[in-house]
């Protein structure tokens, strides 16, 4: 499945025109395509259903999603929760991509109150993993202008270079003569794309490439931008005082008239509205002589609030039944004049005549046969932070599970356990005294949604001294020391877990790690098939998610242990939607250094490939050449994973505690985890300095593996 993020490099370039042909292009070539416009952008006046999913609705058969409130959207962004919208947008877009083999997103039009579009349109390009297409217009620009404008805009994407960045199409261009029906004359269209490419290169090496191509280029035609009369009266909020053929008849051009007849007369011409002050009876009656005479203007708009003379009127009926539609503002011809100017000229959403042509007119002029080649160009899908968010959100409300959150008055805990429970993510159980629930949550202003379990631990307690005395049987427990243990209530949590009484354990706002795992260890074990747990952090970097393993549990694995590390993650990776490409870190990349560390990666590495041969792992390399593109050619040109790494196994505690929290901290990355990997029931550590955000998704990764392992059991 392909996406198409279109995005303006200014206003008024005609971003819903240019949605609707590239849509009806794209359909031609036998695609399913489907529709979002992720956040409402109003123009003033605007009532009712958001135009642009509203036309393509009407135009194309589709069914958009609504898109966010403008507003609620500016309210929640001031407030510092970006992610929060990404992530309702990826709610509206998986709406919109199903069953589909292309959507088309349309991004913000940067406006006088929106100058902030362009950083949110970067926003959502990466967030949906879209491809992008510029939309421009050069208005009264030089070639020169509007190719710097291009590239500027280009840069905001990552260059005209990134991969994702497809071209622009330039729209409403007026010096281009083209034929009348280009699809009949290919070669013309052809021809005259590859002349206006040439005239851009000229100006700039933008369009240098196959890489960055111009897609398309729509020329003006006046036609397609003519309003309705109707249109007209109803964005001045004009008195009818006759319609005639208002809904017909269309405004190729506005004459404002205020010189004597002789001087208007080549102004009379079909199509134009003729404005003037209601007390000029010679020019109302001179262009009712006009179209009587056979000359459709689009009608008469009077200024300063005077209609004609009844008299006047009465001469001029036989022009207005013949179909001249006449109006009244109360504004002078000045502040009229200034109005029309300043009017907006979208397709009205009830325009459906306009909204055809428009869409036939834009299709006819988009390269669509290179547009079908790139959605059938394979690609790996790329799962962004909020995409990533949002799918932990929605698998773990389909797997409804019961977490047990041991740390349960910890206040971070309270409020996390309260949002899951609220938003369907988990049944959360808090251990801890009810009265001291209910007094964090008063302190915090923190409403207990029902269903939220609060279980006080010393009314269960000794329930459980006997099965944890049989689970330990083998270690000399008795009923005493089991008793004693259990005062902790991570162990009592734990020892739920044993009985499946709970699917999860989630626990460390107030422990430290090895409190959080050692009781794992003792009571639920390691899974089958493996002979140690590690961890893992979802690196959620701008554009995508990484993992890191271990850089929690293990402080200085042996081959066989880091090789099992490996393993683990990459199963994970994939569980999480992140296609698994591991590279084994070292200080040195492939054969270039020698040494016991060195060499404990490259034969970790050996026995991950035996023991996994489907899985793409390569090492030892380098961080910079398992990440960046460029560096992974140079140092490891035959390597299947360099440059190209989605999971980074470390070679020891110290090297990836370090690394997760330096990215973390110093490029602002947000970081999951960590997730323990390898236990027959999932249990899972937080930071001390988690934030509640932390806190929900951990819970979400809980119940995820807690429903994959189940799913495992009864495969």
């Amino acid at each position: 499945m392909h996406t198409f993020f279109i995005a303006p490099t200014g206003f008024g370039v005609g971003l819903t025109s240019i949605s609707l042909g590239l849509i009806r292009a794209l359909q031609r070539t036998g695609l399913k395509v489907h529709f979002l416009k992720p956040i409402a952008q109003p123009h003033p006046g605007d009532e009712g259903p958001e135009r642009s999913s509203e036309l393509i609705s009407r135009t194309l058969g589709l069914t958009p999603p609504e898109p966010l409130a403008l507003p609620a959207v500016e309210h929640r962004l001031a407030n510092g929760n970006l992610s929060e919208v990404l992530e309702d947008i990826v709610s509206r877009y998986r709406q919109a991509a199903a069953d589909a083999d292309v959507v088309v997103v349309e991004g913000m039009v940067p406006t006088r109150q929106a100058s902030y579009a362009a950083r949110i349109n970067n926003h959502l390009a990466k967030t949906l993993d879209a491809d992008i297409i510029l939309v421009s217009a050069p208005d009264d620009d030089s070639m020169a202008s509007l190719a710097d404008r291009i590239e500027i805009h280009a840069q905001t994407f990552g260059g005209p270079q990134d991969p994702k960045m497809l071209g622009v199409i330039v729209n409403k261009v007026r010096d281009l003569e083209l034929a009348e029906d280009p699809p009949s004359n290919r070669d013309a269209l052809k021809r005259t794309l590859k002349d206006f490419a040439a005239a851009l290169k000229q100006e700039s090496t933008v369009l240098d490439t196959e890489d960055f191509r111009l897609i398309g280029c729509i020329p003006w035609q006046d036609e397609l931008n003519a309003q309705r009369t109707q249109d007209v009266a109803e964005l001045l909020q004009a008195r009818i005082v006759h319609p005639g053929q208002m809904q017909e008849r269309r405004v190729m051009e506005i004459a404002l008239c205020a010189r004597t007849v002789p001087n208007i007369i080549d102004r009379l011409k079909p199509g134009t509205l003729i404005v003037t002050p209601g007390d000029r009876d010679d020019i109302i009656i001179a262009s009712s002589l006009a179209a009587l005479s056979g000359t459709p203007l689009a009608g008469l708009l009077l200024t300063g609030g005077m209609p004609p003379d009844p008299r006047v009127t009465r001469l001029c009926q036989p022009a207005l039944d013949g179909g001249l539609p006449m109006m009244v503002v109360d504004s002078n011809s000045f502040n009229t004049a200034t109005r029309l100017d300043r009017m907006n000229r979208e397709i009205p959403i009830d325009d459906q005549e306009r909204a055809e042509r428009v869409t036939d007119y834009v299709a006819s002029h988009i390269d669509h046969a290179w547009l079908q080649r790139r959605c059938g160009t394979p690609r790996e899908l790329r799962l962004s932070p909020p995409a990533f968010r949002y799918e932990l959100v929605s698998r773990a409300h389909q797997a409804h599970k019961r977490i047990v959150l041991p740390e349960g008055d910890e206040p971070r805990t309270v409020q996390a356990a309260a949002i899951c429970q609220r938003r369907g993510i988990a049944d959360c159980i808090l251990l801890a005294k009810p009265e001291s629930v209910e007094a964090v949550a008063r302190a915090q202003h923190i409403t207990l949604p029902e269903g939220l379990q609060i279980i006080d631990p010393e009314t269960v307690r000794e329930r459980y001294v006997e099965h944890m005395v049989e689970l330990r049987k083998g270690r000399g427990l008795n009923a005493p020391m089991a008793l004693q243990q259990l005062e902790d209530n991570v162990v009592l949590g734990t020892m739920m877990l044993a009985l499946d009484e709970v699917d999860g354990l989630v626990s460390g706002a107030i422990h430290t790690t090895a409190n959080t795992i050692r009781p794992a260890f003792q009571l639920i074990k390691t899974a089958p098939g493996y002979n140690l747990v590690s961890s893992i952090f979802f690196m959620l970097l701008p554009d995508q998610v990484l993992v890191y393993g271990d850089c929690a549990v293990n402080p200085d694995p042996n081959a066989e242990e880091l090789a099992e590390i490996a393993i683990q993650s990459a199963r994970s990776a994939e569980s999480f939607g992140i296609p698994p490409r591991v590279a084994m870190i070292s200080y040195s990349t492939g054969s270039s250094g020698t040494g016991v560390d060195v060499e404990k990666v490259r034969e970790a590495t050996r026995l991950a490939q035996e023991k996994r041969p489907d899985l793409l792992i390569d090492g030892p390399l380098q961080y910079d050449a398992a990440a960046i593109a460029s560096v992974g050619r140079q140092k490891a040109p035959d390597s299947p994973v360099a440059g190209q790494a989605t999971v980074f196994i470390f070679p020891d505690l110290n090297t990836g505690n370090t690394t997760y929290k330096a990215v973390q901290r110093s490029a602002n990355v947000v970081s999951v985890g960590p997730m323990l990997q390898g236990l027959r029931k999932p249990v899972n550590d937080l930071s001390r300095g988690a934030l509640v955000d932390d806190i929900v998704y951990t819970i979400a990764l809980t119940a995820i593996q807690a429903d994959d392992q189940a799913k495992d059991a009864a495969g």
